[in-house]
């Protein structure tokens, strides 16, 4: 919609001339050719009339604007202008009436304006407009508040935000209050205070306003004119709206099922415009020329990367746009090819599919991946996943060392699908290599969360990545939940491979007896779960393995010393320390006053710690496991055995698992409940591991001593 022209608000420079030599004459003969010929702004001519005739009462010359003024207001009457008329009274009424006379000359230009309006004469006595009619500062402010709240009448159509658009149904002045039903049947009331802030009155061109009015015709518009009802919602607003912004308007009238054709329709218009910036807003041009006029001063306007986009947006709109945007993308990517190749392969791909490619170029993605030492800084550049693709394909038929570069290549790509062709590929001709990126990325797989969570993914259709280590990549899964490195990624992807039919229940099903006990108790302590969530994983494991169950509790792993040493514990609290304390209680009680008896509270105490002690023992017993070290094969870190752990710089740190009776951190030993050691349980001799941000790789593997 075009901008308004701004209000005039000082005395034009030729009347001012004019004045200065007193020449009144020469203004009343412009004044009248200038009322004689209608202007195309009503409102500003008002304007200028009033600042005029302002001048020459400033200037001396009261009469001849009293003279000039009564000209105008005869005029605005006879034609029934009465919002002009009005808007001249309030800015030079005082020139043309009496005190006496303004009053109903107001009042008449009211009537002409809003006298058709159900609530008229009650909001006329609403605002007191009859009262005090000698006071004019309040007379005037008492019509603008009168004005605000005839906005709202009876039938008026206004939108809420939040609510969208609506209808006023009721106008209750003993509440004062509007009784408003929106498109959902919501009905609202709203005070006549909070209404101008609340609803925006909707004029008759406005697609709201055409929603709740002539639904029938915006319907017929949607099946014939795709474009001209997307023409209406555009007009109808001073700002670009984006493609959600435009959905929620034509809510009712396009449905949900039928949008995306008639979006893809509506949308290809010539004079839809795409608005610059990075929100993807769309504007109606006045003419096609002007839309390609103004997508091609953006483009001249936009950085190189912003080019490409405006290039693939608007490559359809006209052969010859089409051809500046391709010459100049040209010469942007020769210019920048060594310092961004990526870039210019991504302009290649771009000319190939939406522009003029050139018939031969020093920068085409075969030549540069030709030449190039280490193609990766060249895909780190190409933002385009199909130009990667593509880029991907090109490598691999001009390089013999494709494989290797693929497997470099994996560690760096984001996109799934990329994800798909680098793996298919190099399955195909050397699977050997691809394992070994498996296996390095379930150690660590912070290297590069969106390969992890895609290898996540496509585990749950291919057995064979389920079963590399499957109580290994389940406790990689509840660890990248809680990792801010894997927060993109875990509402939409992650947290669904926990529910039915994901990959993390299907692991479960993969687990021996011993590996269900630790997942057991991961699953319990993996904080990122919720309840409904973590619930069907531990009812998944307790179906599979009903004696875990009859436990109750995750298993309590100890060695056989340690085990004997809490059974004498728990042996020495039941028959020694627990009846001399019975005896202790005994004889203190026989003291008498036991509100005040010191021993009794004492003793007292002693029992409850006693039994508290003898209680927990008792039940971590009956958790408890014996660590069984001849079952330490070397091969992979289970609980009972003794980590070597390497670091680059010849730093070596060892770290043994065992229970949490066992637990000393400052020696080494850690429980097998603790973050590291789940860290750590089903790694293999020469997996990588980041621990504290360094990073180890499993050196040795042993049974504890």
């Amino acid at each position: 919609m075009p901008p308004k022209t701004p209000p005039m608000s000082r005395v034009p420079q030729e009347i001012e001339e004019h004045l200065a030599v007193g020449n009144i004459e020469a203004i009343e003969e412009m004044w009248l050719t200038r009322l004689e010929k209608p202007q195309e702004d009503p409102d500003q001519e008002v304007v200028f009339f009033a600042i005029v005739a302002r001048a020459l009462e400033k200037g001396g010359a009261s009469e001849t604007a009293r003279f000039l003024l009564e000209l105008v207001d005869e005029q605005l009457v006879d034609g029934g202008r009465w919002p002009q008329r009005l808007e001249l009274l309030r800015r030079a009424g005082n020139l043309i009436y009496e005190p006496d006379d303004l009053h109903p000359a107001i009042t008449e230009s009211l009537d002409g304006i809003f006298g058709d309006l159900p609530s008229y004469e009650l909001m006329v006595d609403k605002v007191g407009l009859h009262r005090a009619i000698d006071d004019m500062p309040k007379i005037w402010q008492k019509v603008d508040r009168l004005q605000g709240l005839l906005a709202f009448d009876v039938g008026s159509i206004v939108h809420m935000e939040g609510k969208g658009a609506g209808k006023v149904l009721e106008v209750n002045m003993a509440l004062e209050s509007f009784k408003v039903e929106f498109e959902n049947d919501l009905e609202l009331r709203v005070g006549f205070g909070g209404a101008a802030k609340l609803l925006q009155p909707l004029p008759r061109r406005h697609v709201l306003y055409r929603k709740m009015t002539e639904p029938e015709t915006l319907i017929k518009m949607r099946d014939e004119k795709p474009a001209e009802l997307l023409r209406a919602v555009l007009a109808s607003y001073d700002e670009p709206r984006t493609g959600a912004e435009i959905k929620r308007t034509l809510f009712g009238i396009v449905p949900e099922e039928r949008w995306s054709r008639w979006w893809s329709a509506a949308r290809k218009h010539p004079q839809v415009l795409a608005a610059p910036g990075g929100r993807r807003a769309y504007t109606w041009a006045a003419s096609s020329e002007d839309a390609h006029d103004a997508i091609w001063q953006s483009f001249a306007n936009a950085e190189p990367r912003e080019r490409l986009d405006l290039l693939r947006r608007n490559s359809d709109r006209d052969p010859d746009l089409k051809k500046r945007m391709s010459e100049t993308l040209v010469a942007d990517a020769a210019a920048t090819a060594s310092a961004d190749p990526g870039f210019a392969c991504d302009v290649w791909f771009a000319l190939d599919r939406y522009g003029d490619l050139p018939a031969a170029a020093s920068w085409s993605p075969q030549a540069l991946l030709s030449e190039i030492e280490d193609p990766r800084r060249l895909f780190k550049g190409i933002l385009d996943r199909i130009s990667r693709e593509r880029a991907y394909e090109i490598l691999r038929r001009s390089r013999q060392d494709w494989t290797e570069l693929y497997s470099q290549l994996l560690w760096q790509e984001s996109d799934a699908r990329a994800l798909d062709t680098l793996s298919e590929a190099l399955t195909e001709v050397e699977p050997d290599r691809f394992s070994a990126f498996l296996d390095l990325l379930l150690s660590q797989p912070r290297r590069n969360p969106a390969a992890f969570t895609w290898f996540s993914e496509r585990a749950n259709d291919r057995p064979e990545w389920l079963e590399r280590n499957p109580l290994r990549l389940l406790n990689q899964l509840l660890w990248v939940l809680a990792n801010d490195h894997f927060a993109p990624f875990k509402a939409s992807r992650l947290m669904p491979l926990m529910e039915s039919g994901g990959t993390l229940p299907k692991l479960i099903a993969l687990l021996d007896e011993d590996q269900a006990v630790q997942a057991y108790g991961s699953i319990r302590k993996a904080s990122a779960l919720k309840s409904y969530r973590r619930e069907p994983l531990l009812k998944a494991i307790l179906l599979r393995y009903p004696s875990l169950r009859e436990e109750g509790e995750s298993p309590l792993y100890a060695t056989h010393k340690m085990i004997s040493a809490k059974r004498a514990e728990l042996k020495k609290l039941k028959e020694v320390e627990i009846p001399a304390n019975r005896k202790a209680i005994e004889e203190a009680r026989e003291l008498g006053d036991l509100s005040e008896n010191f021993e009794y509270k004492s003793a007292r105490q002693r029992h409850e710690y006693l039994a508290a002690r003898a209680a927990g023992l008792s039940q971590e017993l009956a958790r408890a496991r014996p660590i069984d070290a001849t079952q330490v094969k070397g091969a992979e870190v289970v609980v009972g055995c003794r980590v070597t752990l390497a670091a680059d710089g010849d730093d070596e740190r060892t770290i043994t698992i065992l229970g949490p009776w066992e637990s000393d951190p400052e020696k080494g030993v850690l429980s097998h409940e603790s973050e590291i050691a789940q860290t750590l349980l089903g790694l293999n001799v020469g997996d990588s591991v980041d621990l504290a941000d360094v990073e180890y790789q499993v050196k040795a593997i042993e049974a504890f001593e």
